[in-house]
């Protein structure tokens, strides 16, 4: 069991995920979210989002810090390579 949490400011915890890839995939369609908002101009504007997907103790495995660039079409954050081996 996997959490998807976004630490900027207040932390929130944003949901839970079986797999290590489908936590990827998660953050990633965070920060597509993240990156359409900003492009439409919805909510608070920030300089950037930071996410963590922690293990069951609540260990950080990963951190991704993501700015929206708003001049070109959104790319996902998770690389083919970040795809490949799956941990339970």
């Amino acid at each position: 069991m996997f959490e998807i949490w976004e630490t900027s400011e207040p932390a929130r915890l944003i949901s839970d995920a079986g797999s290590l890839k489908v936590a990827l995939e998660k953050v990633d369609t965070m920060c597509r979210l993240r990156h359409d908002q900003a492009v439409a101009h919805i909510g608070e504007t920030r300089e950037g989002y930071n996410f963590e997907i922690r293990n069951r103790e609540g260990k950080a495995l990963a951190r991704l810090s993501y700015v929206p660039d708003t001049s070109r079409a959104y790319q996902s954050v998770v690389v083919e390579e970040m795809r490949g081996g799956d941990e339970e």
